[in-house]
């Protein structure tokens, strides 16, 4: 049986489906520099690096790359007028969010997504008064896979480590979740390279689906009060 009294999530491919409007916004761009968008799967795995991996395999360039910066600013701007336009949770992740709110049980978020693009998201998704924490790159010294997003979240909180879970869509946020000291949850339904297997981050659940979040974690059998 599963005790916590705390959940932390990964924000895009684990909370929120920022895919949309990340392919919108580098659509806009491509066209302005007359190039062709490659397919959508192929960019939707790299959503979780970032801006940085948006450009890399948009463009086909590293972050060396004399132009890079010049592109991820150009992709930025536009990202940031279409933020919240397409973008939404997860199936299931609205019910789950509302049973938190029936059983006090409080959650967070802790993202590398900055804050100038995170606060606008969650206020439009009407997520932001919700959260107990929001943690971004702003707010720590250290960013994931280090542990001390999670543990600042957890202060937030007032919990401790080891009775918060960590889910995320990255192998980064299990290893950030780890090294706190939490349960983790392993989102397979995020933004993960098609040879990429969630199994492998040795997180202590896996799923592939967000709806499968609700059943694990507040089924009759599956949590027990603590």
């Amino acid at each position: 049986m599963i005790e916590f009294d705390a959940l932390i999530f990964d924000l895009d491919g684990t909370l929120i489906d920022t895919a949309p409007d990340f392919m919108r916004s580098l659509e806009v761009q491509l066209d302005r520099h007359q190039r062709s968008m490659p397919p959508e799967h192929l960019l939707r795995c790299g959503i979780s690096d970032g801006s940085a991996g948006l450009i890399s395999r948009a463009f086909g360039i590293d972050n060396q790359h004399v132009e890079f910066e010049a592109l991820r600013n150009e992709f930025l701007d536009i990202y940031y007028q279409k933020l919240a336009e397409e973008t939404a949770p997860f199936a299931g992740i609205d019910a789950l969010l509302e049973e938190c709110k029936k059983r006090s049980i409080p959650w967070s978020i802790a993202t590398n997504k900055p804050w100038r693009y995170t606060e606008p998201v969650l206020a439009a998704l009407d997520l932001l008064i919700p959260a107990a924490a929001v943690i971004c790159p702003d707010h720590v010294v250290k960013t994931k896979p280090d542990p001390e997003p999670v543990l600042l979240a957890c202060n937030i909180m007032g919990v401790k480590p080891d009775r918060a879970i960590m889910i995320g869509d990255h192998v980064r946020d299990i290893e950030s979740g780890q090294r706190a000291g939490a349960a983790t949850i392993a989102a397979a339904w995020g933004y993960l390279s098609p040879d990429e297997d969630a199994e492998t981050w040795r997180a202590d659940h896996t799923l592939s689906c967000s709806t499968q979040l609700h059943q694990l974690l507040f089924s009759d059998d599956a949590r027990s009060a603590s």
